[in-house]
């Protein structure tokens, strides 16, 4: 039985283990809990206690845990994407500028923000480290610049991380300028083995009507077989240039009725939210190739494409309102709030929503998957009362 690692997990990297029977198949040894709860947080003591913690391969599923599994699996030889590589994907500049190097075409006009315009409006920035639509914001007058504030105790943390992998922690902070895109939104996710790149799926994602929210993410993607290819092919360029080897990674576009689809970010991480929706229809979950690749193997991922449909659901307010009640978590249901606290005190929001939950449902048709979901969520039993 090979010992695995799991960083800092969250509640669905467990959930999705024992869904996929892997807490059978490999000793599963866990350090540290979500850093999303936690409000201090010293990465050198942590990387020190990991030391004596049985490990042939270490995974990470967010972008501060995988980059922590990145500096373990280096300092203790073990498989899986150099720190370098990850950085390279999470500091927005650096793979912007990689980007344009290897798909130009694909790329859009970015600059960072020093204060001043950088593009006629309207164009959208974000934080040059960031997760999670978090403090991203489409600018349309020079006073929204004004308005702009980094999300300080991620962005410290992040700092120090990765500044235990050589990069400069002053590089981390301050905004992003990119041209506003349209088009259909879409995730590509995959891995790398031995310099190959392989497609697992494309996902869809459904934002709420006026907003830049999402309200779902639908998969398989509904983009023609050509389109497909298109975005394959421009992952198959870019994760060998960021260096990347030896694990998921997942790329965001959007994709225009004509001309070529545009990148919006790539994150050398697994999708973990869309982990239920591809075991729902393959059989097989991407935890499950996730941990081949910790410990070095190659998870020859041969599925094809699915039929029917499989929806990740995300139920959302627009005000903030106080938390009274919420319904139990189960299996296929993630609770992202809790009782006794304002939205706005707690939760990983957006500049425009607060989210109350994620939940799955499968169909034979997009229709039924969207239809089933969305009955479930008028269910829930979240009681809000207004912001205290």
């Amino acid at each position: 039985m090979r010992d695995i690692l799991v960083v800092c997990p969250q509640q669905r990297d467990l959930n999705a283990i024992r869904a996929a029977g892997l807490d059978e198949q490999y000793a599963v040894h866990i350090a540290g809990s979500d850093l999303d709860e936690l409000e201090e947080f010293d990465p050198e003591t942590f990387l020190d206690a990991t030391e004596q913690l049985p490990a042939d391969g270490v995974i990470g599923t967010k972008d501060q845990s995988a980059l922590l599994a990145a500096l373990i699996a280096e300092r203790r030889n073990l498989p899986g994407p150099s720190t370098q590589s990850l950085i390279a994907c999470q500091h927005k500049p650096t793979s912007r500028e990689i980007q344009r190097e290897v798909a130009p075409e694909a790329t859009p006009d970015f600059a960072l923000l020093d204060g001043r315009p950088p593009f006629d409006f309207p164009f959208f920035v974000k934080p040059v480290v960031g997760r999670l639509s978090q403090n991203v914001y489409r600018i349309d007058a020079p006073e929204a610049l004004r308005a702009l504030h980094e999300m300080d105790r991620y962005t410290r943390r992040y700092a120090t991380i990765a500044a235990l992998a050589g990069a400069n922690p002053e590089a981390v902070h301050g905004f992003l300028a990119e041209e506003l895109l349209t088009g259909e939104e879409v995730t590509l996710e995959g891995y790398v083995h031995d310099g190959r790149v392989t497609t697992i799926g494309i996902t869809d994602s459904v934002k709420y009507p006026g907003t830049l929210s999402f309200e779902r993410f639908e998969y398989p993607s509904a983009l023609s077989e050509d389109r497909q290819t298109e975005l394959s092919g421009v992952a198959g360029r870019l994760l060998p240039a960021l260096k990347f080897e030896g694990g998921f990674f997942n790329v965001e576009f959007f994709v225009p009725d004509k001309g070529p689809a545009q990148i919006i970010e790539v994150n050398g991480r697994i999708a973990s939210q869309f982990a239920p929706l591809v075991q729902g229809l393959h059989g097989r979950s991407t935890y499950d190739a996730l941990f081949e690749l910790a410990s070095g193997e190659d998870p020859r991922w041969e599925t094809g494409v699915p039929s029917g449909c499989a929806v990740s659901y995300v139920p959302r307010v627009f005000e903030d309102a106080y938390v009274e009640a919420v319904p139990e978590p189960e299996d296929d249901l993630e609770v992202l709030v809790r009782p006794g606290l304002n939205l706005s005190e707690q939760g990983l929001n957006d500049a425009q929503s607060y989210r109350l939950a994620i939940l799955y449902g499968f169909g034979e048709t997009r229709a039924e998957a969207v239809e089933s979901c969305r009955r479930r969520a008028e269910a829930l039993s979240f009681r809000l009362a207004p912001a205290r």
